[in-house]
């Protein structure tokens, strides 16, 4: 997967999971100085409630796998210090939550997953440049404790942290699948 990342890309959030059905992953924020790469936190995370697929489909509940540009956050708390644009909206996001009360905070914090979306656009942007059977509205945000749709969550803290670190013209990406499709 590092043959995938762009020149230009100086902050990738590396998401991997044991296994291509689990649900369980852990998150790495990784920065680059020079030519050397230095991890710098992680968090754990959870992917889609299937694991992984590299050929994502709407409601599969799998997370894709690939590497994926970062460019665009928002959520329903005011912006915390977010270097990337931040779309906050306390109502935009409220359709796509589950009503369960464990859901509750999950858009709290989102970063859009440049993942069949056009950039530049809102996370909740119901765009979809590939088609709707493709899928979309493919973010990092909260954590709620288990697999998600295709979304993968991190802990408060890291989101906070993600979203005050990862800077536009780092080029950041995501880098996401099972451990065994990220080493080849």
């Amino acid at each position: 997967m590092s043959r995938q990342l762009p020149p230009d890309t100086g902050q990738a959030v590396v998401v991997y999971g044991e296994g291509p059905d689990s649900p369980d992953s852990l998150a790495v924020l990784y920065e680059k100085q020079g030519s050397a790469w230095y991890r710098t936190q992680s968090w754990p995370a959870h992917n889609g409630r299937l694991g992984w697929t590299t050929d994502h489909r709407i409601d599969d509940e799998h997370s894709p796998v690939g590497v994926f540009t970062l460019t665009d956050a928002g959520g329903t708390r005011t912006d915390p210090g977010s270097r990337l644009r931040y779309w906050y909206d306390d109502n935009a996001y409220a359709a796509m939550l589950n009503p369960e009360p464990a859901h509750a905070h999950d858009f709290d914090y989102v970063i859009a997953i440049d993942y069949n979306r056009l950039k530049g656009a809102p996370p909740f942007d119901w765009n979809r440049p590939d088609g709707v059977d493709k899928g979309g509205g493919i973010w990092l945000h909260m954590d709620h404790g288990d697999g998600t749709s295709a979304c993968v969550t991190v802990p408060e803290p890291g989101m906070k942290t993600l979203l005050r670190t990862l800077d536009p013209a780092r080029h950041p990406v995501v880098v996401m699948g099972d451990r065994e499709r990220l080493r080849s």
